[in-house]
């Protein structure tokens, strides 16, 4: 069942290899379909992944709980196995992709400033 109730705006940063872009792209043009039903499942919505042709990329989803999204996700069998060959893409990754992203400050939300 999705999880639902205040939605937390989460924006990260991570860099992939050059001379893994490619691959990495190839391999989200259609992730497995049991991480697309966990990553929802547990709490990750509206997630979108930007890649800049430096390897910059940036994610951005919104969630109730970025602990509780990340906690749901790293108790899955599935995003164990995609942590694992996700891994080797980023330079510097200081732990597991999903869990050792530079996390991004909002400085600005349209909808915040004209409430």
């Amino acid at each position: 069942m999705p999880i639902t109730g205040p939605t937390q705006r989460v924006c990260f940063q991570l860099q992939v290899r050059r001379e893994r872009i490619a691959e990495y792209t190839a391999r989200h043009a259609a992730i497995w379909p049991e991480m697309a039903t966990a990553l929802k499942e547990s709490g990750w919505n509206n997630y979108s992944l930007f890649l800049r042709d430096d390897g910059l990329l940036i994610g951005y989803f919104e969630t109730a709980s970025l602990e509780d999204a990340q906690a749901r996700m790293a108790a899955t069998e599935v995003n164990a196995r995609w942590q694992a060959e996700m891994s080797e893409f980023f330079v510097d990754l200081d732990g597991a992709p999903d869990t050792g992203f530079l996390q991004l400050t909002e400085v600005f939300h349209l909808e915040d400033q004209l409430a």
